[in-house]
């Protein structure tokens, strides 16, 4: 699992939400570009919080407990059947992936663990991890889980959005704003990278922070062998959030690659910032680490 590595291994953590298909589809679309392993896994929330929140409600714990473990199970199972539907559907075969193999392969993994310990603790153990683009107004995909896969596994993620993408990879946009998040998250990219058809590597005036220009990174991606382009632009009347996506969908770009969070989350969280934008409103699949 060095950078710049193949992405042999994918762990796909399941919610229920309308987003399952795109997440599915995003991560086939990799698993067959690397004859990946692909393992979907259902964590299972642990129970003190929803014990906490059953007080006062008319509702004793014991009857709250039992009545959530019960929905957990039958989650459980239909977020299973999807999985191996899907994959059968695709004729991807469910073997547990032990050794590598010449096409995709898929398992599935199924534990009960408090909070998000299980996707941010075994989600180090892939090269890659996919989840669903959170989407408004709806309670999955969760927030939590994507930052516990962004912020405990110490892998990229792989964003899917609402609607399943048909191809990611050939037209490449790197978001460039000279911090270390980025050049760590092209490095995670490499194999994606140097498959890409196009890649351009765009530079927001406004979201620049101290550090190497979009021009340098070009030139450190042409030494290895990767065909990019720099495009320096203003944001305008644009944040630059807005600025990266409505550039990347100008270019027809199928995959966007951003380093997360180099503004603090909660400061983003008060005064926005390119990564808040792109997690509220990407269309397109975004690769991001941190």
């Amino acid at each position: 699992m060095l950078l710049g590595g193949m992405m042999k291994t994918i762990l796909v953590p399941l919610e229920e939400s309308d987003v399952l298909p795109s997440i599915l589809e995003a991560a086939l679309i990799v698993a067959k570009r690397f004859d990946s392993y692909v393992e979907g896994l259902y964590e299972q929330p642990g129970l003190t919080e929803v014990v906490v929140a059953g007080e006062g409600l008319g509702v004793t714990p014991p009857d709250l407990v039992e009545t959530f473990q019960q929905q957990e199970k039958e989650r459980a199972v239909r977020a299973h059947e999807l999985f191996e539907a899907f994959m059968k559907e695709k004729g991807v075969p469910l073997n547990g992936g032990g050794s590598p193999q010449d096409h995709p392969t898929a398992g599935w993994v199924e534990e009960e663990v408090p909070g998000r310990d299980l996707v941010g603790n075994r989600g180090r153990l892939f090269d890659l991890i996919v989840v669903g683009r959170p989407v408004r107004n709806s309670a999955t995909p969760t927030m939590s889980l994507l930052e516990a896969a962004l912020f405990e596994t110490g892998r990229p993620i792989l964003i899917a959005p609402p609607k399943p993408p048909s191809g990611l990879g050939k037209n490449v946009v790197v978001s460039w704003n000279g911090s270390y998040e980025t050049p760590r998250c092209i490095s995670f990219a490499m194999p994606l990278l140097r498959e890409a058809e196009k890649v351009t590597v765009l530079q927001v005036e406004e979201g620049m922070v101290p550090g190497p220009t979009a021009n340098d990174a070009t030139i450190h991606l042409r030494r290895n062998g990767i065909n990019a382009e720099a495009l320096n632009v203003e944001a305008g009347r644009r944040t630059a959030g807005e600025a990266v996506l409505e550039e990347a969908e100008r270019i027809n770009a199928d995959l966007l690659i951003k380093g997360a969070y180099t503004r603090s989350r909660i400061r983003q969280m008060i005064f926005g910032g390119i990564t808040s934008h792109i997690l509220d409103a990407a269309e397109m699949p975004v690769l991001m680490c941190h």
